[in-house]
């Protein structure tokens, strides 16, 4: 999970850089792309790997099918790591989103009001494209995060594991989202198709 949301942040950076970039991009260099994945694992890494050492737990999670973060002990070192989990895998990633596609459709904007006509619709196609994979990050994540900071901090037995199924599904699967509306929101992709 943690890897999907650092990787869709990652991705709306660089795609940012991408389309505000004054020269031509390199299509045969990779070494940013390369270094936007390792980055990436390597976050994902140092917050999942703490668990292992004693900073909260891994246990089952809703039904007892799956395994997650203990979200149900009370502790201060459980505690403190579901806060740092929130804040440095989610409100930061989130962040990090709303700001490139936000700077991004503000550069989309001054090319557009240069240009007249077509910079128009592709303007809003790409404003739809952006708000519709903010929700979506948002759908997919906040009532996770919801339900893991209720079980941590709320009452004890207030989130049932079947109460957990669904956000739980909702945030695994939320990587298979953005390919499919990048097709079908981009114009020259759903040309081809």
């Amino acid at each position: 999970g943690i890897i999907s949301l650092i990787s869709l942040a990652v991705l709306s950076y660089e795609r940012y850089c991408t389309m505000t970039r004054t020269t031509e991009a390199d299509t045969t260099n990779y070494r940013k792309s390369w270094t936007g994945i390792i980055l990436s694992w390597a976050y994902s890494l140092l917050w999942t790997v703490p668990p292992l050492f004693g900073w909260s737990s891994y246990g089952p999670e809703g039904p007892g099918i799956i395994c997650s973060v203990n979200w149900h002990s009370k502790d201060a070192n459980n505690a403190s790591y579901i806060v740092c989990l929130f804040i440095f895998c989610l409100v930061i990633p989130f962040a990090i989103i709303v700001y490139s596609y936000g700077k991004l459709l503000c550069a989309v904007r001054q090319v557009s009001s240069i240009k007249k006509g077509p910079g128009r619709s592709r303007e809003q196609r790409i404003l739809v494209m952006v708000v519709v994979m903010v929700v979506c990050f948002l759908l997919c994540w906040l009532p996770y995060a919801a339900v893991a900071l209720i079980a941590t901090f709320g009452k004890p037995g207030l989130i049932t594991p079947a109460a957990s199924i669904i956000p739980a599904i909702f945030a695994k699967s939320s990587t298979i989202y953005n390919p499919i509306i990048y097709v079908f929101l981009n114009k020259q992709v759903s040309e081809m198709l």
